[in-house]
């Protein structure tokens, strides 16, 4: 059976990868020869430019140029690295440093020291009785070579690339909030329990209705319950001070009720956070795929946040989390690590905001607290909405918060505003012009199916007529259709998914609803306040 579904999903692959490349020939064909023809070729780019916008192809090269670093790094770090040596000893034994010369300049060394000034290291393992004992020549937690003791898994950086081959021991705190979340709190604390221990799991349930406390204290996390309704933010700060975690903890994971860790997340997070710059560590959020449980409408929902938040991430927030850019404006909410130190100088839950990750982003990059790091080892999976209801007030609930960010901090000169104002005015003109192009080619579409009836319409004759001349149906379906679709040939192809070519007919209208949205709640978010308070959708079991 698995080598059927190998081979479905190759040939799946593909049938995909051959109907991007046709659609693209298609395109391109049609916009230097067909359209330029009708007066239209600089209209065919533009469709382009809509179905990909130039952000993502900038942030798409700066990506490039952070994979070539990395390949370079790892190459010099590969061809550097010093012989691992063991040295036999008792049964019990613990990882040591041993750092170059340390013995002859017989003086005192330190993890900054070995950081700073690239010594190269050598990592071996060494009797625990040894390494503590009289012999240690009184170097607090050092033996008789100067050498520092480590915890199990710490290591310092050979040289300055991001990330190593094993995670520093970092302590990290997992918080929970929750609101009427009983069909899959289950499921996000045996998530986390996979990961950390159980007394470092923290459940805040926000006035919850249901069994969702309950739930927690059943699994023996550490569950506190608010007895009105703060919202998440809120609830956020109150588990915070309550248990001091910033104080206890080296960080501070954020996870939502209806998201389940990928077995790598810790390893990947933590080999960030040795990083000393990083401040906060985003989540890489794949949306759950789970189509037996979905109607058409979920399904729909789901493939289509597939491929939006694969193009984002990797070709966008990639590029923005690389260290020499530093400009990502999200470090999603679902499952991220901020360092304890950065976040005690975070406001979490000013008045006023309707979600909280924009806001925390914000005040990350404002007062320079350090720099987000986003890998795709960090992985966790979160449930998508089930109906298109539900799926419109997430979507619009994201964009008032991200607007109400913008409201609140404002301006200020920086490389983060640099880059930030580009792409607000391309989400405007790309949201303004997908709905205007696509009510234009739905005024053409009714006269053209309404016949003579409708065409004799007083003026909307001479309207078709006029925009027809001008944007002709041809150079609408191909400039708004192809593109988009290819693109989502491209993810059938990634993903082996050959249903993403069923659904993929329907994406067009979902990024209507987005640009919809993106617009409509401009005004709103300098006319209206919001409380934060949670607005819980539809949810189904994530556990299997």
């Amino acid at each position: 059976m698995r080598i059927v579904r190998f081979i479905g999903g190759l040939l799946a692959g593909l049938v995909a990868l051959v109907l991007a490349a046709a659609l693209f020939v298609y395109w391109f064909d049609f916009a230097t020869t067909s359209a330029a023809a009708a007066g239209g070729g600089a209209v065919a780019y533009v469709f382009l430019w809509l179905a990909f916008g130039a952000n993502l192809l900038w942030w798409s090269a700066i990506g490039v140029l952070r994979l070539g670093e990395g390949s370079v790094r790892a190459a010099v770090g590969r061809g550097s690295r010093p012989r691992r040596r063991e040295v036999t000893g008792g049964p019990e034994r613990e990882r040591v440093l041993v750092l170059a010369g340390a013995a002859e300049s017989g003086g005192e060394v330190t993890a900054g020291h070995a950081a700073t000034a690239g010594t190269a290291v050598d990592t071996v393992e060494r009797p625990v009785a040894e390494a503590a004992g009289a012999e240690s020549g009184g170097v607090p937690g050092g033996d008789a070579s100067g050498g520092l003791r480590l915890r199990d898994h710490d290591t310092v950086a050979r040289d300055g690339s991001e990330g190593s081959d094993e995670p520093r021991d970092v302590s990290i705190a997992v918080i929970i909030p929750a609101h009427n979340e009983e069909p899959v709190i289950a499921g996000a604390i045996e998530s986390a329990l996979r990961l950390f221990d159980r007394w470092d799991v923290y459940v805040v349930s926000d006035s919850s209705k249901d069994s969702t406390a309950e739930i927690a204290a059943r699994t023996g996390v550490n569950v506190l319950e608010l007895l009105t309704n703060r919202g998440k933010a809120g609830a956020l700060e109150a588990v915070i001070e309550e248990f001091a975690l910033t104080d206890n903890y080296d960080g501070v994971l954020i996870l939502d009720a209806d998201t389940e860790l990928d077995a790598g997340y810790v390893e990947g997070a933590k080999r960030q956070l040795r990083d000393p710059d990083v401040a906060a560590v985003a989540g890489f959020v794949v949306s759950e795929w789970k189509p037996r449980e979905r109607t058409f409408a979920g399904r729909l929902i789901s493939a289509y946040r597939d491929r939006l938040y694969f193009t984002l991430q990797y070709f966008m927030r990639f590029g923005q989390t690389w260290r020499r850019s530093s400009t990502a404006f999200i470090v999603p909410g679902f499952a991220s690590v901020y360092r304890s130190s950065a976040l005690r100088e975070i406001e979490v839950n000013p008045k006023g905001l309707v979600i909280e990750d924009f806001n925390m982003t914000f005040e990350l990059q404002r007062k320079r607290l350090g720099r987000i790091s986003m890998r795709p080892d960090t992985r966790a999976y979160s449930q998508d909405p089930f109906t298109l209801r539900d799926y419109s007030k997430q979507v619009g609930r994201w964009t008032l918060g991200f607007w109400q960010t913008i409201r609140r901090h404002g301006v200020w000169p920086s490389a983060f505003w640099l880059f930030l104002a580009p792409y607000l005015l391309e989400v405007v003109l790309v949201s303004a012009m997908l709905l205007a192009t696509s009510a234009l080619g739905l005024f053409v579409l009714v006269g053209a199916v309404g016949g003579e009836p409708v065409q004799s319409i007083p003026y909307y004759g001479e309207g078709v007529t006029a925009v027809t001349a001008f944007l002709p149906p041809t150079a609408l379906l191909v400039g708004l259709f192809v593109p988009d679709y290819a693109l989502t040939c491209v993810m059938a192809m990634v993903r082996r998914r050959p249903s993403y070519l069923l659904y993929g007919l329907f994406f067009l209208p979902m990024r209507l609803i987005d640009a919809y949205l993106s617009l409509r709640m401009i005004p709103r978010a300098w006319t209206a306040s919001s409380d934060g308070r949670w607005r819980s959708p539809v949810r189904v079991s994530n556990r299997t």
